[in-house]
């Protein structure tokens, strides 16, 4: 890695009424990615353990790299533009003669996150977009603190 990145862990996922809040930090600071229902399904799934009968989109990409000899290394959310996070797969493939590469592809943040919890391999952000998030540590606490009881308890308030 060329740039400098902070390591991150997903910490908390949670519906929204538009897709997932995904909660990504570390013991310093706590920023939020917003995916759609289906990424968020899939993320909770695989940091949950579940199995499916079926493998999902993320299981059958990580079932085909198997297949070709390859693996991701690691996820990076490496920029932040306009509202827009932007990511980047870093994968490693050996061919049948045992020569080692490693292969950069773009992706959506969201699908680089799924992928990381399904593969459980590390997820970095760039420093710049680190440096530009929003710290939603304290946001997190209080959401882990109220619990789910807290919004049924809002909803019934707003009738």
């Amino acid at each position: 890695m060329s740039a400098r990145v902070v390591e991150v862990q997903v910490r908390a996922i949670a519906p929204t009424s538009g897709g997932w809040a995904v909660f990504l930090g570390n013991e310093s600071k706590v920023f939020m990615v917003l995916v759609d229902q289906s990424v968020g399904a899939a993320i909770t799934m695989f940091i949950q353990g579940m199995q499916q009968e079926r493998p999902v989109t993320h299981a059958l990409i990580a079932r085909i790299l198997r297949a070709l000899g390859a693996k991701i290394e690691k996820v990076i959310i490496n920029d932040l533009k306009k509202g827009i996070y932007f990511g980047r797969l870093i994968l490693s493939a050996e061919n049948e003669l045992q020569q080692k590469r490693t292969i950069e592809i773009d992706a959506r943040p969201s699908d680089c996150i799924a992928m990381a919890a399904q593969q459980h391999a590390p997820i970095y952000v760039s420093l710049g977009v680190w440096d530009e998030v929003e710290d939603m540590t304290d946001v997190l606490r209080k959401m882990q603190e109220e619990g789910p009881r807290a919004e049924e308890s809002d909803d019934q308030e707003e009738s």
